[in-house]
């Protein structure tokens, strides 16, 4: 019996080495999952006014495992799996959203934003015609049947023509008012904020030696290529164990920081490879070129000129926008920022972006090998470097920003259009947008 009891103890003292040794194993993995849902559960309940944040989790099995609670008194929320392992907290702060972060980040108090700028702000809601109504009606699958038109998940449309609102409508639980997070939409706007800077002669697409840390190769790195994912940083964009994608959202309190201390994998300007950590190395840059506090400059030198006084960009844990990810906007506010670009950076009688910006912004990057076909300065293009049209359901001239889980602003210069879509789509492959986005164009040629 002593043997016997000597065995079962030492196969348990096994069992539990190998669950812990599996933890932490597996623990990267689980702060991916853990940060996701306290970020998603802070920002949709403080930054988005909703109660519902579950909604916005993608199918994952770990979801099943997931504990923890909002605390709106405390401005923060909790994820945890099985009550106590991995846990990751989100702290909220208005004006900069929710961090992910063992402690509260020191942020100063936000701009405050005005919305006279914005004339879409207090439009009323537009009188759709037949076509249009129909477009919008099968971009949201109401021919579909209700489990389908689920999945399809689509949450807002917003149609702008020639800068008046032409076409709208919204999801149960969803208004007007309701700020949605646009995912890497947000490095599309990113590329506006250089703008910004470029008008004002403070940084030059071309500027190099961006950051005192890169003393070897990587001093070469240009301002456009971060925003064309041509710097030749290591960088792998998978979510999965142990990435650098994982990795910097979840696990590192300087995002920028981190990614720019990933090693060069070729030389920069000769390989496109997407990459989060780029955009945010560029928005490091950007707020090392400010003078006012880090979190704030985005609110400062684009939503106050654009009036858009719901817009939320996230912050890191110090303070720097995570430009690449996490901004939130109410959907016709996501529409002035499409209109924006379409007037190449005039608004309200300002110029607020170099003359020719987009033009050039949404230029097809030329390299020797590329990973992502139609991506520019930014911005997605319907254009490839050959000068072929990438997809024929679209006008040739249509370039667009596009976000997770089926987010998209479109902007077609020819036809003086932009068209917004936002969602819940993780499993979907056809959002129905190039449809839509050809439905409206053919409704106003008729008309």
């Amino acid at each position: 019996m002593r043997v016997f009891l000597r065995v079962v103890a030492v196969l348990l003292v096994l069992v539990i080495a190998a669950g812990i040794g599996g933890y932490f194993y597996a623990k990267p993995l689980l702060l991916t999952g853990t940060g996701y849902a306290a970020h998603n559960a802070c920002a949709v309940t403080m930054v988005a006014g909703r109660d519902d944040p579950d909604t916005d989790l993608p199918p994952n099995p770990l979801v099943p495992y997931l504990t923890g609670y909002v605390n709106e008194a405390g401005r923060s929320a909790t994820s945890q799996v099985l009550l106590s392992l991995a846990t990751q907290k989100a702290w909220y702060t208005k004006g900069f959203g929710c961090t992910v972060a063992a402690e509260r980040p020191s942020l100063t108090a936000a701009t405050k934003v005005e919305g006279d700028l914005n004339p879409f702000s207090a439009a009323v809601r537009p009188e759709m015609t037949p076509q249009v109504t129909e477009a919008i009606a099968r971009a949201f699958g109401d021919d579909l049947t209700n489990a389908r038109k689920d999945s399809l998940g689509t949450r807002a449309v917003v149609v702008v023509r020639d800068g008046q609102l032409v076409g709208e409508r919204y999801a149960p639980g969803f208004s007007v008012g309701t700020p949605q997070l646009g995912w890497s939409m947000a490095k599309s706007v990113t590329n506006l904020l250089v703008g910004r800077y470029a008008l004002d002669g403070r940084v030059a697409v071309d500027e190099s030696g961006l950051r005192e840390d890169w003393t070897d190769e990587r001093r070469t790195i240009t301002v456009d290529q971060l925003m064309r994912m041509t710097s030749g940083l290591t960088w792998d964009e998978t979510y999965a164990l142990g990435t650098p994608i994982t990795q910097m959202l979840y696990a590192e309190e300087d995002m920028a920081g981190y990614a720019a201390k990933q090693p060069l994998a070729h030389r920069p300007g000769t390989y496109q490879q997407y990459s989060s950590g780029s955009t945010n190395i560029l928005c490091g840059v950007l707020s090392d070129l400010t003078d006012v506090a880090d979190s704030d400059f985005p609110r400062r030198d684009l939503f106050t000129p654009l009036g858009l006084t719901s817009a939320t960009w996230e912050v890191d844990a110090v303070g720097t926008p995570v430009c690449s990810s996490y901004l939130w906007a109410t959907p016709r506010e996501w529409a002035a920022i499409g209109q924006f670009a379409l007037q190449d950076g005039e608004w309200a009688g300002d110029r607020l972006l170099p003359e020719g910006w987009m033009a050039q912004s949404t230029t097809p990057t030329t390299v020797a090998r590329s990973e992502e076909e139609g991506y520019a300065a930014g911005w997605w293009t319907n254009t490839k470097a050959d000068g072929s049209v990438l997809d024929p359901a679209l006008p040739a001239d249509a370039y667009w920003a596009q976000g997770h889980d089926g987010q998209r602003l479109y902007v077609v210069p020819s036809e003086r259009l932009v068209v917004v879509r936002l969602g819940f789509t993780p499993e979907e492959t056809d959002l129905r947008t190039e449809r839509l986005v050809g439905d409206l164009v053919a409704a106003f040629k008729e008309g």
